[in-house]
């Protein structure tokens, strides 16, 4: 979305959510789980208007084999939304597993993307890093990517890829020097009125393609960071360490208010939140706000499941906080009014680990009183536990899908590898909070013509509330 004389998205957060623009269709990666096919960007019709409604409208299959796609991101977004030469015209779809990056035109035919130009892997390793990651589009036109890895031996390695936002040819990295490269990489939020950047860890590469191995936990091949840089110098000023309970800080997410100082990170393992924020002194820091207890078992792997906090996203009105736990199977919705104690006011169990029917026992819940049941959509049964979420701009539509990375999927869920991810609709009660699944909406990505596939990270294409950044001095352009 545009206005006249100005450029992508929208001026200000208010602006966004005050728009209740309704999604006419979503991208999706799909990734094929035995790598026999190459993966693909799926589109859906999510317009209720529309008589494609709830179906895949197009397939963008992409050139090679074992890229697993994963996270996208956009060319350009609301950090650039002052420059009318600017456009959100392409999504940008790095590939975890190849270390291609691809380009698609989504602007030339929204509703069926083409593919427009491949970073291939040797470009990117030219640049001392592998494993891209995390997309942001900056305000000086350029796209910045994560990157998780050292090359072709997948070693952990936290940088940042810069690419031409006109040529998308790689162009160097972010950091400045050696000493400010992290030891992990995995996300990252930049916060221009505070000149910060922010980044989180995940672990060697090498190590979480093979499955998670808590052997892995113990020896530090997984990282416990919060990386915190100076925007303009891109200099690593600060390490926050948040501990054991802190392990796998993966996405983190500022609040949208350009000019807030903080933010949460979802610590995946142990699934604990914590808020970090600028201290008095003017560095940074961070406390833990959710604790999601674990459950004691019998019939898994460890005598205790912890929730395995995947993803985070907060409303576009900073009013609300929502994650889901992948292995407990629940979505939280938690209302960060006052962000040092937020309050659980929406829950809902959509799968899982911890299912009635399922081979393991829950001996002690602090939460639950009983095992949840088994969940079913338009008759379908869910296979797997919710994952990626993705927030409509008006908060009142959550979309969901099942998947979280092909190693742990055939890992932790083999019969959603088998019969596919499915991708939900959750209404939400923006009001008083609380969480409702759509019952006239499903895509089942077992149904897929060529078999089964998990689909993952949901985009919009005008913009969502994970991929646009905003700026203080656009507030200016508002029309509200």
């Amino acid at each position: 979305m545009s206005c006249n004389g100005c450029g992508p998205g929208f001026a200000t957060p208010r602006d966004a959510f005050l728009s209740k623009q309704q999604e006419e269709v979503v991208y999706i990666p799909c990734i094929v789980p035995d790598k026999s096919r190459p993966d693909y960007l799926v589109t859906v019709d999510v317009n209720p208007a529309s008589s494609t409604y709830s179906q895949v409208i197009s397939r963008l299959h992409f050139p090679y084999l074992g890229d697993e796609v994963h996270h996208t991101g956009w060319n350009a977004c609301s950090s650039c939304f002052d420059n009318p030469d600017r456009s959100r015209s392409r999504l940008i779809v790095p590939a975890l597993g190849s270390d291609r990056i691809y380009i698609v035109d989504v602007k030339t035919d929204s509703r069926n993307p083409k593919l427009d130009k491949v970073i291939e892997p040797w470009e990117v390793h030219s640049m001392g890093v592998s494993t891209p990651h995390t997309t942001h589009c900056l305000a000086n036109g350029d796209v910045m990517i994560s990157t998780l890895g050292d090359g072709p031996g997948k070693n952990g390695k936290g940088s940042f890829l810069l690419l031409d936002g006109q040529t998308f040819k790689p162009k160097g990295t972010y950091p400045a020097g050696d000493k400010d490269i992290a030891q992990y990489g995995y996300d990252f939020w930049y916060q221009p009125h505070h000149n910060v950047m922010i980044s989180t860890e995940w672990g060697h590469p090498r190590c979480f393609f093979a499955g998670l191995d808590l052997k892995d936990v113990e020896a530090g091949n997984y990282g416990t960071h919060l990386n915190v840089y100076d925007w303009t110098d891109r200099k690593l000023l600060q390490k926050i360490d948040l501990g054991k309970e802190g392990v796998m800080p993966l996405e983190i997410r500022f609040l949208h208010d350009p000019k807030a100082s903080e933010g949460f990170v979802g610590s995946a393992l142990f699934a604990n939140v914590f808020r970090f924020y600028k201290t008095e002194k003017g560095d940074w820091a961070a406390e833990k706000v959710i604790d999601i207890p674990n459950k004691k078992v019998d019939g898994w792997i460890l005598p205790e499941m912890p929730g395995v906090m995947t993803d985070i996203i907060i409303s576009m009105n900073d009013k609300y906080l929502y994650f889901s736990n992948w292995l407990h199977g629940d979505i939280r919705q938690y209302d960060i009014t006052d962000t040092r104690n937020p309050k659980l006011v929406g829950q809902i169990f959509l799968g899982g680990s911890v299912l009635k029917d399922g081979p393991v026992s829950v001996t002690g819940d602090t939460e639950l009183s009983v095992q949840p049941q088994p969940r079913f959509a338009k008759g379908k049964r869910i296979w797997g536990a919710p994952q990626m979420l993705q927030l409509s701009l008006d908060g009142t539509r959550l979309y969901v899908t099942t998947s979280l990375f092909s190693p742990w999927d055939k890992q932790f869920y083999p019969d959603m590898c088998n019969k596919g991810s499915m991708l939900f609709i959750i209404k939400v009660d923006t009001v008083n909070g609380g969480l409702q699944i759509d019952n006239d909406f499903l895509v089942d990505f077992g149904d897929e013509p060529g078999g089964p596939v998990l689909a993952h990270e949901v985009r919009y294409p005008g913009g969502d509330c994970t991929s646009d950044i905003y700026m203080t001095h656009t507030a200016s352009l508002s029309k509200i």
